[in-house]
């Protein structure tokens, strides 16, 4: 099955559209409730830092692809601004105290926490985030 394709400004504004786009396609998928809302916190996480983060000066696009994918449902967000791994960043401590912890951080781990598989990867001068929810029932 092929992707499905949005493409649209980096703006916060626009994250009710990406946000009822990659759910359509997950429930077209048959992604189980709970595991759709993790993936909706993790796309969010990752738009909104591509919004803030990927064009410090200008609004550039952010594309996105989804859908059913060799036992996988799959989100891909592509945008040409700066190249940022943002799996670079480490996991924050959430163990510490509420009052000792660095502000920040806490969109990386839901990324790496709601998603069965998430990879990133800079190919062609764009940043690629890859995300993945297993699908089938041996997964």
């Amino acid at each position: 099955m092929a992707l499905s394709m949005l493409t649209c400004p980096s703006r916060v504004e626009n994250l009710a559209h990406v946000t009822d786009f990659v759910e359509q396609n997950a429930d077209q998928c048959g992604i189980e409730q709970k595991k759709k809302l993790g993936l909706l916190v993790a796309l969010e996480e990752a738009y909104v830092n591509v919004c803030h983060y990927a064009y410090p000066d200008t609004v550039g696009d952010v594309e996105l692809a989804c859908g059913c994918e060799a036992g996988d449902f799959v989100v891909e967000i592509a945008d040409s601004g700066i190249a940022f791994d943002v799996l670079s960043l480490p996991d924050p401590d959430t163990d510490a105290d509420i009052m000792d912890r660095e502000i920040g951080g806490l969109g990386v781990y839901f990324i790496r926490k709601l998603t069965d598989a998430v990879c990133y990867r800079r190919e062609n001068g764009r940043n690629i985030l890859r995300m993945a929810l297993h699908t089938s029932q041996t997964a």
